[in-house]
Parts: C-alpha cells; structure tokens; sequence
C-alpha cells in the first residue's frame, strides 16, 4: 500500500500536523505501508507566514506551493490512498481534491481538527480572506472515501455530507513522547499555556482573573508560543516554543490552562492543548466550550469554568493545595492513557485506509 499526505506545512512545525499526520508515521512503517508527505509551502515561507508583512516571501512561496501541487498530480497514480490534512492548498477553489477523486479516482481520507468551513484569517494575512473559499470543505467532505474528525462537532458538520465521517480525536503518544509526569514540589506554582499566535488572544480572557490573583498570591505565568504575547501581567514569563525542549519546558507547569470563547470556531477546537497537559500529569483548567466538556472530566482530571468567578475559585484552590494539584494531575495522566493515547487509537488510524 502506498499512501501520500498532503499536508500545510513543513514536517515538524505545526502542532495540528505533527500530532494529527506525523506522529501516525511509525505505525504505517510498522505495517509495511509506504508513504511521502507533500507539504504546500516551504521552509522559508513558513518562517515568515505568520508575521506581519514579508508580502514579496509569502506571494512566492504561494507561487511555489501551487506548483508544487501541479506537479504532484504526476505522482497520483503511483498512490493508492491521498490523505489531505486539512486542504491542499489555502486559496482559491479546492481543485487539487477534485482531479484526485475524480480525474485520477484517488481514494481520498479528509482529516479536520478545526472548522475549516468558518472564516478565521489571521490579522497578519488578512489580504488572503476574501481568497479562502471556505465553502470548499463541504465539497471535499463529499468526494472523500472516508472523512477523519477531531471531535464531535466536526463529525457533526461532515455528516452531512458524508455519512463515512468518524471521529478519531487528536492523540497523544504517552510511551516515546508524553511519557514523564508533574511532580508538584515547587516552592513557586507555576501556571502555564502553550499555543500559537493563532489562540494567544484567548489569554485576554483569563488575565483579568490572573490579575486578581496577582494580588494576592505568588506565582509564575510562563506563556510557551511562536509569537510575544501582550498582557498586563506582572508574572508574565515568555518562552518561544522549540520542539527540541517542548515536554521539558511543559513539565515546568504545575497548573496548564486552555481558554476559549464560545463561539462556533472554538467548538471546533480538539482540546489538544488540555490532553496535552493531562498526559503529564498537570492539572488542567479550560473553559467549559466544545470538546474540553468532554476532554477534562470536571473535578477530577482538571476543572470546566464558564464564569471569571469560576476560574478564579478554581485557580485559588489548585494554588493553594499541592495535594489537589498531584490527585487531578495523577487522574488526568491515567484518563488520557485510556481515551486519548495514541496506542488505544491505533487500529482507528488504520482502519482508514480500507
């Protein structure tokens, strides 16, 4: 069998890639199953994609992405699978998908771990909106063999074009990556968030409750991303994320958080940023929206606030009690090792490309 991943970004740069294609590689090698990965825009592009400006870079990486997408239509008929991780391209009309379900009869599996079909352009490129054509995700919902869905409300969404829509949530590897657990003996709690520049203004919804902490308690707000985040906080601590360093700089965490609003693009977050946590055995505190509500049983693997009272209350107490923090942390590791671990999702994953 020989599959072919057409994937965003470059290997190794985006969470939503990494854990959704490239953390599943292993286990095709394991089956015999080869497979070639062909990312949309290039190192250099990547590098600049997100930051404000850089127009000359970015226009010619598009320019390069496409051709690279004209090309791989040569390659199609030596793959008897294409997985496409969230769309071929990410403008104009969905034209790579169509030739390969319908001109070369490609078996298509469509992977979605964001409401993709919702317009959510960055302020950094927002010359590229009125370009997105996000209507196509119903289309190639349709032509698809199977649609792979990061949580309910994807799978909801794809249904209705696809009834071969199944849900195969965001993993984590618990044996060979998230495989350490929090010790809670700091002296200093540390409460922490990882993220990109895409999620970091969620932060601006719980900064008021950790200024009101501020006030009253000592302790640390480290903040792992791509980009500087502006906040009124005086505990504010930045570390840019690197992969080499990722669960080391995690583990500094005694409290993680994930934030969200409730909006219909957040309820298509997969609780990545909460799995991740639990699986090192760091409570997590999220807002009660989409798949948290059933990624962190509340109470017991972590706390769903839906209020700033909440949060705060919540907050207080983990603050508090290293006792708490090591009994949610403890339950959070072992449900993730039951629901979420890439091990118990194996067969899932394969199952795809039947």
């Amino acid at each position: 069998m020989k599959v072919l991943f057409v994937v965003p970004y470059p290997p190794g740069r985006a969470a939503s890639q990494r854990f959704r294609v490239e953390q599943w590689l292993p286990v095709l090698r394991e089956q015999g199953i080869f497979y070639s990965i062909a990312p949309f825009w290039g190192t250099s592009a990547w590098q600049v994609l997100y930051k404000r400006g850089h127009y000359l870079q970015k226009l010619t990486g598009l320019l390069l992405g496409f051709l690279r997408r004209g090309l791989l239509l040569f390659r199609l008929p030596f793959f008897d699978f294409i997985f496409i991780h969230r769309e071929a391209s990410p403008l104009g009309p969905p034209w790579f998908e169509w030739l390969s379900a319908k001109a070369f009869a490609k078996k298509i599996i469509f992977d979605i771990d964001d409401a993709v079909w919702l317009p959510n352009t960055s302020a950094s490129n927002k010359l590229a909106a009125p370009f997105k054509w996000h209507g196509k995700t119903a289309h190639i919902c349709s032509w698809s063999n199977k649609v792979a869905c990061g949580n309910a409300y994807l799978q909801q969404y794809a249904r209705r074009y696809n009834p071969a829509a199944s849900y195969l949530p965001t993993v984590v590897d618990t044996l060979h990556h998230h495989n350490r657990c929090k010790q809670q003996q700091a002296e200093l709690v540390t409460i922490g968030w990882t993220g990109s520049h895409a999620t970091l203004p969620y932060l601006h919804l719980v900064a008021p409750v950790l200024q009101r902490l501020e006030e009253k308690y000592a302790f640390r707000f480290v903040v792992i991303a791509d980009q500087t985040p502006e906040l009124p906080l005086r505990t504010l601590v930045f570390k840019p994320w690197r992969r080499e360093t990722e669960i080391e700089d995690l583990l500094e965490f005694d409290i993680g958080l994930m934030p969200l609003p409730d909006t219909e693009w957040a309820k298509g977050k997969c609780a990545f940023k909460a799995l991740q946590y639990m699986a090192l055995g760091i409570p997590a505190v999220v807002s009660a929206v989409g798949a948290n509500l059933t990624a962190v049983p509340d109470g017991v693997a972590g706390f769903t606030c839906s209020t700033a009272q909440e949060w705060y209350e919540r907050l207080e107490e983990l603050l508090q009690s290293p006792e708490l923090r090591t009994q949610l942390g403890t339950a959070g590791r072992d449900w993730v090792g039951q629901h979420y671990a890439l091990q118990e999702h194996r067969q899932h994953f394969l199952s795809l490309f039947t």
